[in-house]
């Protein structure tokens, strides 16, 4: 049962209280006072019981149980069809006579105020590559950067750090095999960006993994003239994602998520060198042990294409 904050009753003591006023034949203002309620609130929960039993003392809706001025059925689904023509709310009201404030409460509770309700869910596009390297996916994630512990862990706002800045994670990830890199640098320029990528091929490459192709939103570090001829000149395809489409570098966003949820927040940091310490060591895990239901409950490294020597001699 969800009870309302301020509640000063649950079920078990507007029980007792009950049985104290009908059984004990406890006066109401006693019983009102030995549970610092109002007479009327003691008088209403021992009604209820005698009325209908322990049933009687569960909560009930607030909501009338008549709207003799609700508009009318027949209103509210001209609203509807009116709607999904493409009509704004204002042409709506004009039409049927209702208010814009009626019409807007109509929409909202048929889900129809906003545009895009009009329109159908896009289908879920589900891709992956056919062999390792054939595309990696790119992103950024911005971090705040840890001087000590914050108030979200003792508790005391007084002490809570100013001013630290951010840090920024840079992730990789393989379209097929789902073995992801990543590292913390200091902005999300081009250098840094630069620096990441050549880190990544190198990565890569000890996993004997060749790229061929990847995939960047639209920031201004991926579309800057230095970086993308960098890629060109490193004989890789540059491909973008639609604007303000995050669906379509999924692979990524997920990462990230599982990032922030296993790696960022799953513990206590007293510093950010000691986070970035233990990138290292999840990132390894996430490789090599860490199973994915896309991949059969299987981890990345088993879909890199080496065989178990040179598995073993990169898992040491």
């Amino acid at each position: 049962m969800d009870y309302h904050q301020n509640a000063r009753l649950t079920f078990r003591s507007r029980e007792v209280l009950a049985l104290k006023v009908v059984v004990e034949k406890l006066t109401l203002n006693a019983a009102a006072a030995a549970f610092h309620v109002s007479r009327k609130t003691a008088a209403k929960w021992a009604r209820r019981f005698q009325a209908e039993g322990p049933a009687g003392l569960r909560d009930r809706s607030s909501r009338p149980h008549r709207s003799p001025r609700r508009t009318s059925q027949e209103l509210a689904r001209q609203v509807e069809q009116l709607r999904r023509q493409r009509w704004t709310g204002f042409r709506i009201a004009r039409h049927t006579g209702l208010s814009r404030a009626t019409v807007s409460r109509i929409l909202r509770r048929l889900g129809l105020n906003r545009w895009r309700s009009l329109d159908p869910a896009p289908p879920l596009r589900r891709y992956e590559r056919p062999r390792p390297g054939d595309l990696l996916h790119f992103d950024i994630k911005r971090l705040a950067r840890i001087v000590r512990p914050g108030h979200r862990v003792h508790g005391d706002r007084r002490r809570e750090t100013r001013g630290a800045g951010w840090e920024y994670l840079h992730i990789a990830i393989d379209d097929h095999s789902r073995i992801a890199f990543a590292q913390i640098l200091p902005g999300q320029d081009r250098h840094s960006a630069l620096r990441f990528f050549y880190a990544t091929c190198a990565h890569f490459s000890r996993f004997g993994v060749s790229l061929r192709s990847i995939l960047t939103d639209n920031g201004s570090c991926y579309i800057d003239g230095t970086f993308r001829s960098r890629v060109f000149h490193a004989g890789l395809r540059h491909l973008f994602t639609r604007p303000y489409t995050p669906r379509t570098n999924g692979k990524a966003e997920r990462f990230i998520q599982t990032a922030l949820r296993e790696w960022a927040y799953a513990r206590t940091y007293q510093n950010s060198l000691e986070r970035m310490e233990q990138l290292e060591l999840w990132l390894h895990d996430y490789n090599f042990h860490r199973p994915h239901s896309s991949l059969s409950y299987n981890a990345p490294a088993s879909r890199s294409g080496l065989n178990g020597n040179n598995l073993l001699s990169l898992h040491i």
